[in-house]
């Protein structure tokens, strides 16, 4: 882990170099990958780094958590509520459609919204600082699409995207992330009792064990196949139609 970590480091300097700007941020939920992209960006830039707390109908022993995660990396922070910026947005939604809200639709449409107006912060705070925004998605949730399109699924870079739920504890470990952080259930905090895994309907381990080319049960190859062939539009640029084909000459 230690190379990892050493490698992901020197990869967010190149970057930030690259983009011409000053440091990164990323926001901190109180889980276990965030805590993972806090310490790495605090190595990256000890005096440039940023983590993000945005409570919206969150739970406290996450916020609580993610208090814990900034402060056992010495990461400089803030918190911004978006409660009331949320129930505004998604009330005004709601009248608008009137007659035609979907009640289905509403749990997910409302946990988008939240995951939406947190990118959608994180991004102002990084125009300020000139910054860099840094996701936190890993391997089996980029592989499965298991994230907020333009949500938490949006970031400048994504460092830990090649490590598997499994890679990424370990990694949390030798950074020294609280142990609570490493050891919690994975939650998305979508709502009241939500888990990762009860959501998909099949475990992070099942899925590094297919992203490592071993062997599943069939259900969990079905649920699998399926996720990531419905969320291959959240990993592609959006499609795109062209009147006419133009030749571009660079000089």
């Amino acid at each position: 882990m230690k190379d990892t970590a050493e490698a992901i480091v020197a990869w967010l300097r190149e970057q930030v170099e690259a983009a011409n700007a000053k440091g990164l941020v990323v926001g901190v939920s109180g889980g276990l990958d965030s805590a993972v992209v806090a310490h790495l960006i605090k190595r990256a830039f000890p005096n440039d780094s940023l983590g993000v707390m945005m409570p919206l109908k969150s739970n406290p022993v996450d916020m609580e958590d993610a208090g814990e995660v900034v402060e056992s990396c010495d990461l400089q922070s803030l918190t911004i509520d978006l409660t009331a910026t949320h129930e505004t947005m998604y009330s005004e939604i709601r009248k608008r459609l009137g007659n035609t809200f979907n009640q289905q639709n509403d749990r997910m449409a409302d946990a988008n919204l939240r995951a939406r107006l947190r990118m959608s912060t994180l991004y102002t705070i990084a125009t300020n600082h000139h910054y860099l925004v840094v996701g936190t998605d890993n391997a089996a949730e980029w592989y499965m699409g298991y994230f907020t399109k333009y949500g938490d699924g949006a970031a400048d870079l994504q460092p830990i995207i090649d490590l598997t739920k499994t890679e990424v504890r370990e990694l949390a470990s030798y950074l020294g992330v609280p142990s609570q952080v490493v050891e919690k259930k994975p939650s998305a905090d979508l709502w009241a009792g939500q888990t990762d895994e009860a959501e998909m309907g099949t475990t992070y381990d099942a899925i590094d064990a297919f992203l490592k080319g071993e062997p599943v049960s069939e259900a969990d190859q079905a649920i699998i196949d399926k996720m990531h062939r419905n969320t291959a539009h959240k990993r592609t640029i959006p499609n795109q139609f062209h009147t006419k084909k133009r030749k571009i000459t660079a000089k």
